[in-house]
C-alpha cells in the first residue's frame, strides 16, 4: 500500500523546500518551522552537498520527506534510485514524466515490488510535468509547439495510466488535470506558490496559496517567500490562518 497521506489540517498540505546550502542551515530552518508544515523536500543542491544522511536525520526526528530529485534516465537505472528512495523511507519522490511510459513503469513496479517484500510503506512516485519556470516560447524552442497546460496534462494522463502517484504541476493546470484524470487518489502538487506581494524569482506560471488550494491541489510547496524571510515561522504561521480561513 502507498502510505496514506492526512492532508486534514492545512498544515498537512504544506511542504517546505529546504534550498539551502548545508545540512546545518536546513536543520536550523526545520527547528524554526517545526509543526507548521507536513513535509520537508530536499531537492538536488541540498542532496548533493549532504547525501542521504540528511533525509536519515529528517526522518529520525519525526519529520517527513519528499525527496525531489527529478529522475530522468533509462528504466533500469531509474527503477534503482526510486528503490533506494523507498529504503531511505522518504513520503515522495519525483521522477520527469518526459522520461516515458517504460521508464515511469519500471519505477512504479520495481518500488511496489521491494516496499511488499520488505513490508514497508510504499513512497509516492510523482512525475514532474511542466516546470514552472518554462512558459510556451520556452517549450518551443524544445520542439514542443503546444502550451504548457496541454502538455502537462498530456503527461498527467500518461503518468496515471502508468500507475504513477501523482503529478508536479503548476496551479494553472489543476483544472484540466482534474477534469482528465477524475481519480482523487491522484495527487497534484504544486511549485511555485508565492503569497501575494511577494517577487516571482524564476518561476513563471504562479498561483498564491489560496488560489491552489481553491483550484484543488493537495499540496502546496512553499520555498523563497520563507526562506528569504528574517521571519518564517510567522510567515508559514500567515498562509495557515489564510489557508484555514
Amino acid at each position: 500500500m502507498v502510505e496514506k497521506d492526512e492532508k486534514r489540517e492545512p498544515k498537512d498540505r504544506v511542504i517546505l523546500a529546504l534550498d539551502v546550502p548545508t545540512a546545518e542551515a536546513a536543520l536550523r530552518l526545520v527547528e524554526e518551522t517545526r509543526g507548521l508544515v507536513g513535509m520537508y523536500k530536499i531537492g538536488s543542491q541540498l542532496f548533493t552537498a549532504t547525501g542521504p544522511d540528511l533525509v536519515r536525520a529528517l526522518l529520525r526526528g519525526g519529520e517527513r520527506v519528499f525527496l525531489d530529485l527529478k529522475f530522468h534516465d533509462i528504466p533500469t537505472v531509474v527503477a534503482r534510485a526510486g528503490v533506494e528512495a523507498a529504503r531511505l523511507g522518504v513520503s515522495m519522490f519525483t521522477l520527469h514524466a518526459l522520461g516515458g511510459e517504460p521508464m515511469m513503469r519500471a519505477v512504479v513496479e520495481a518500488v511496489a515490488d521491494f516496499c511488499a517484500r520488505e513490508g514497508i510503506a510504499r513512497p509516492r512516485v510523482l512525475a514532474v510535468t511542466v516546470l514552472t519556470s518554462l512558459e510556451a516560447k520556452d517549450l518551443a524552442k524544445m520542439g514542443l509547439q503546444a502550451e504548457p497546460e496541454e502538455i502537462a496534462v498530456a503527461l498527467a494522463r500518461l503518468a496515471h495510466a502508468c500507475g504513477v502517484g501523482g503529478v508536479v504541476a503548476s496551479a494553472w493546470e489543476i483544472a484540466r488535470i482534474r477534469e482528465a484524470i477524475p481519480d482523487r487518489e491522484f495527487a497534484i502538487i504544486v511549485p511555485g506558490v508565492r503569497p501575494s506581494g511577494t517577487p516571482p524569482h524564476d518561476q513563471r506560471r504562479l498561483a498564491t496559496p489560496q488560489e491552489a488550494i481553491r483550484a484543488g491541489a493537495d499540496y502546496l510547496v512553499l520555498g523563497r517567500p520563507v526562506l528569504e524571510s528574517d521571519r518564517p515561522r510567522e510567515i508559514l504561521e500567515d498562509i495557515l490562518r489564510q489557508l484555514s480561513s
